[in-house]
């Protein structure tokens, strides 16, 4: 099955933060403070998502506020922090949502996203994703995290739906 065949049944997308969202880095400030840069095209993608009908989450191994402020920015609904196992939380969610694993995006770059892949209609790694999730994803971006990753997987859902506008 193509990557837009695959696109066409998705209702929701569920993405991981630090090297998704984000370039991965990690900033920290004179006094401390963590800071982290987001793209604003994948945050358009996403508002274009949601104006799809197609539901949204963030599940990430970090625990910090600014994943909480960014997601109440983009009206994401579901944050999931400090996961280890990733997998258990997705099946938790989906259940509540009342779909299926074969409904769902998940976009990873690194080890933790790795028992998802094979298990989601649609597993997605990032242009500079760890080789073991390349290995095994259904689509790999062109673009890397941070740097519009997201916006373009948005945008091949939302064509496989006939959704996006020219």
């Amino acid at each position: 099955m193509t990557p837009s065949e695959r696109a066409r049944r998705i209702k929701m997308v569920i993405m991981d933060v630090d090297g998704v969202l984000t370039d991965g880095g990690m900033y920290y400030g004179e006094s401390g403070e963590e800071l982290k840069k987001f793209n604003t095209r994948d945050g358009q993608g996403i508002a274009l998502l949601h104006q799809a009908g197609i539901k949204t989450a963030l599940m990430t191994g970090e625990q910090t506020e600014i994943v909480t402020r960014r997601a109440r920015k983009l009206s994401i609904e579901e944050v999931h922090q400090g996961l280890r196992n990733k997998l258990p939380a997705v099946e938790e969610l989906i259940a509540k949502c009342n779909f299926v694993l074969e409904e769902v995006c998940y976009i990873g770059d690194d080890i933790l996203d790795l028992p998802l892949f094979g298990k989601v209609g649609l597993a997605v790694a990032v242009a500079d994703a760890m080789p073991e999730l390349k290995e095994r994803a259904d689509y790999i971006t062109r673009r890397e995290g941070g740097q519009g990753a997201v916006r373009e997987v948005c945008e091949l859902i939302l064509a496989a739906k006939d959704r996006l506008e020219n």
